[in-house]
């Protein structure tokens, strides 16, 4: 494909993305845009606590970007707006193609000093919210595809925090790991109409990593080093993964650092034992040392596991 032609592989697509006015969802609205997709920007413009919203960031995002870009500044977190959010993409632009789960919030906390109030306000924007703008976009996607329309693409944007975890991020760590499962049960209840749906885990410097309290020194040189890598990277991937060469690829999960792009393994067994009959657990010390000691996985964070120069 010709580099102008490929610039706009995306003409005549429609994009809603949450948490899409500012950091790594900025990035994916202006790369989405320019790609030729009209763009909802679904953002209600809060902190990264989730307090104090501000509907002109939406609504200045939507205007940088101008003509084919609409802002959309409602709770994403209620059901009610995250419908209303994708009926409004469909009613301004004529259809919904393309779906990016972007917005999240932090509330971090040792977890025995968790706040409940914290947990479930991060649960309801990180996840609940994803599965509120899902289960009203995913009909209009089954249907348009059944009418003849090309098939749309969904991106939920993960984190390396739950995949690996980091100290006092239980809730933020739950959510992102939970949109894993999600993603994976999305990608396979979509199947059949050639929606794809896939996770990416971002690096790049945002409101999350400026968030960063180091607990040691190599956490400290990680921040350093995330707070260089441009937001564009990730924004070309998922631009990828909305596009048509990514029709076949599903139920997956990458990353994106610079230019490095991972694809990462996903659980499954990778060793097992059979406890001898009537043994009540006694073989238990001497089975799990012989087929799983060596195989344990390391309790590192994420910041240690990726405390490498990044390729930008």
């Amino acid at each position: 494909m010709e580099p102008e032609a490929q610039h706009r592989s995306l003409h005549g697509r429609v994009a809603l993305i949450t948490g899409g006015a500012r950091g790594i969802g900025l990035a994916i609205s202006r790369r989405l845009h320019a790609a030729g997709a009209s763009v909802l920007i679904a953002d209600s413009g809060v902190s990264i606590a989730g307090e104090t919203p501000d509907p002109a960031l939406a609504e200045g995002a939507a205007h940088e970007l101008g003509e084919r870009a609409a802002a959309f500044s409602g709770d994403l977190s209620n059901p009610d707006d995250a419908a209303r959010a994708v009926t409004e993409t469909v009613s301004r632009f004529g259809a919904i193609d393309l779906v990016v789960n972007n917005a999240a919030i932090l509330r971090d906390s040792l977890v025995f000093k968790g706040n409940p109030v914290d947990w479930d306000s991060v649960q309801r924007t990180n996840l609940s919210a994803a599965f509120y703008v899902l289960a009203a976009a995913t009909p209009h996607l089954r249907e348009q595809t059944k009418a003849g329309r090309a098939a749309g693409r969904i991106v939920n944007i993960t984190s390396s925090a739950g995949i690996y975890g980091n100290f006092g991020q239980s809730a933020y760590a739950s959510t992102k790991a939970g949109l894993l499962g999600l993603t994976r049960v999305v990608a396979l209840d979509m199947a059949r109409s050639g929606v794809t749906c896939n996770a990416v885990a971002p690096f790049a410097a945002t409101r999350v990593t400026e968030a960063i309290h180091p607990a040691n020194a190599e956490q400290a040189r990680y921040k350093e080093r995330a707070l260089r890598i441009d937001a564009r990277f990730v924004a070309d991937f998922v631009a990828y993964l909305c596009g048509h060469d990514a029709r076949e690829i599903s139920g997956q999960l990458f990353g994106v650092r610079g230019r490095e792009v991972f694809l990462f393994s996903q659980p499954r067994p990778i060793a097992q034992f059979v406890v001898p009959e009537d043994d009540q657990g006694a073989a238990l010390p001497a089975l799990v040392g012989q087929f799983f000691a060596s195989k344990l996985t390391p309790l590192e964070t994420d910041l240690e596991a990726f405390n490498t120069e990044p390729v930008i």
